[in-house]
């Protein structure tokens, strides 16, 4: 019963949420550029508007794929505040993301190709850091489970710091933040504003908006995770770390595929292999 009111919770909860952090982020964009912003709440003007909108799509495959990037959306994040195997969390959210490709592929567009390309090579730049974070807290925690990580007396950032400084560099891949935003840029001056979305109108632009705002909010949840011990601390830590992407967002430029995928690598290499030696001759001596 606990279970289902947490699930409940997630999906009511999540997107407005992710909304309102979406607003946020917009305004303190637009204050860092000199300029006054939108309303807090225009994300959810925008989303509305999209849904009043005619539907066109490409063909009737780009809207099932599109339609299964959301469901398993708010699945990966159930799953996760559920407490459940986070490995079936990670499962969850790559299926989510290749249904986003396949829904980008499916449309004949270049554009559209170039973006999924682009998200491609994000999910393979990321995957190898969020496995190892997965098993780094395995082997502080002795179980799988979020529910048992979450409970852990200890603040998982202490024995697994060079993993938790290897997640947040890749969490700026996944917020599809500056300098990794290739795929799906939503800064005009880019040459690919919004690529893996190009081809999408009307309640599917919608329905992937909802889906990043779900995503969002999963993701601060990981990063709660290293700082559960104290939930207000965990907290006020997984809001300062958005407050750094946006920062991050609005102070960098954008770097080729090729160097966002070899410093990710690098990145999960050094910092989160070393930890997970680290911790397994700890486990020996």
């Amino acid at each position: 019963m606990k279970t289902l009111v947490i699930v409940a919770l997630y999906v009511v909860l999540a997107p407005i949420l992710g909304g309102i952090l979406a607003g946020i982020d917009r305004k303190i964009s637009a204050r860092m550029q000199g300029r006054f912003g939108p309303p807090i709440m225009q994300p959810f003007y925008d989303v509305f508007k999209l849904l009043e909108k005619e539907s066109i799509a490409v063909n009737r495959f780009q809207n099932f794929y599109i339609f299964c990037f959301l469901i398993f959306a708010i699945v990966t994040g159930a799953l996760f505040f559920a407490g459940f195997d986070i490995l079936l969390v990670i499962f969850a959210l790559t299926l989510a993301g290749t249904f986003f490709i396949l829904a980008a592929y499916s449309a004949n567009s270049p554009y559209s190709h170039l973006g999924a390309d682009r998200e491609l090579l994000q999910m393979m730049s990321y995957e190898p850091m969020v496995i190892i974070t997965a098993i780094g807290m395995y082997m502080v925690t002795k179980s799988f489970n979020v529910a048992d990580m979450a409970a852990y007396s200890q603040p998982l950032a202490y024995y697994i710091p060079g993993i938790f400084i290897g997640f947040l560099y890749i969490l700026t891949i996944k917020f599809r933040k500056s300098p990794f935003d290739l795929s799906s840029s939503h800064h005009a001056h880019q040459e690919l504003v919004r690529g893996i979305s190009t081809e999408l109108s009307g309640r599917e632009l919608a329905m992937i908006e909802v889906a990043h705002w779900y995503e969002n909010i999963f993701l601060l949840g990981f990063v709660y995770l290293f700082f559960a011990f104290n939930p207000i601390l965990a907290v006020v830590l997984a809001l300062a770390t958005y407050f750094l992407e946006i920062l991050i967002d609005n102070t960098c430029a954008r770097l080729k595929w090729q160097q966002m995928l070899n410093y990710s690598w690098i990145v999960a290499v050094t910092l989160g292999m070393i930890n997970l030696a680290v911790l397994y001759i700890m486990e020996i001596v």
